[in-house]
C-alpha cells in the first residue's frame, strides 16, 4: 500500500510540474520573446494609418470596389472571415465547384473587360485553402491594372508600376512565385491617388 501512495504521489507532482511548465512557463515565454523581437508580427501583422487599423498584411478581405485590386475568392464563413478560416472542401469533381469557377471566369472577364480567348489566371477564380490568402499572382494583378487605372484616373504604367513596388519575389530565390499583397497595393495605390 505504501508503494502505490508513493507512486500516485509521484504521479501527480509530475502531471502539476508538466501542467506549469506546459500551461504557464513555456507560453509566457515564448510570448514574451515573441514581443521583444518580433512585436508587429506577434501582434498580427496589422497595418496602421493615421492611427487607425486597416488591415492585417496576413489575412484577405473583401474589396469590390473597381478602383481596388480584388483578391482571390474566400469561402471563409460568408467571405473573408477570420473567423470562419477554411476552404469549402469541394473537389475538383465537384458540379457545385466547377460550375462556380466557370461564373468566376465569367465574372472576371466582364469585370476586367478581357476578351474570351485570355487565359484567367486560377488564383482569380478560385478559393484558396484558409480561404483568406492576402496575395494574388503577378498575372492576376497585371490583368486588373487596365480596370483599376482607369477607374481611379491614373495611367496604367502609374498602377503597373506601384505593382512592381508591392511585388514579392520568391522566397529564398527558389520557393513560390512572385506575389503581391492585395492589401498593401491597394494601400500604396490610395497614397498615388492622393
Amino acid at each position: 500500500m505504501k508503494s502505490v501512495i508513493t507512486e500516485l504521489r509521484i504521479s501527480l507532482l509530475a502531471t502539476l510540474s508538466l501542467a506549469v511548465v506546459l500551461c504557464a512557463v513555456y507560453p509566457l515565454s515564448v510570448w514574451v520573446l515573441a514581443q521583444a523581437l518580433f512585436p508587429a508580427k506577434a501582434n498580427g501583422s496589422l497595418v496602421v494609418q493615421s492611427g487607425r487599423i486597416v488591415g492585417s498584411s496576413l489575412l484577405s478581405q473583401g474589396f469590390t470596389n473597381p478602383g481596388y485590386f480584388h483578391p482571390r475568392p474566400s469561402a471563409a464563413g460568408q467571405g473573408y472571415d477570420a473567423g470562419s478560416s477554411g476552404g469549402s472542401n469541394l473537389g475538383p469533381t465537384s458540379r457545385k465547384l466547377v460550375d462556380a469557377v466557370r461564373q468566376r471566369v465569367v465574372d472576371y472577364r466582364t469585370e476586367n473587360n478581357l476578351s474570351s480567348d485570355v487565359l484567367v489566371p486560377a488564383d482569380a477564380v478560385t478559393t484558396s485553402a484558409s480561404g483568406l490568402d492576402p496575395h494574388i499572382s503577378l498575372k492576376n494583378a497585371l490583368l486588373q491594372a487596365p480596370r483599376v487605372a482607369r477607374s481611379r484616373g491614373l495611367s496604367e504604367k502609374a498602377v503597373r508600376s506601384q505593382i512592381e513596388i508591392c511585388t514579392e519575389r520568391r522566397d529564398l530565390g527558389v520557393l513560390g512565385e512572385p506575389r503581391v499583397n492585395v492589401l498593401m497595393l491597394n494601400l500604396a495605390l490610395d497614397g498615388v491617388s492622393k
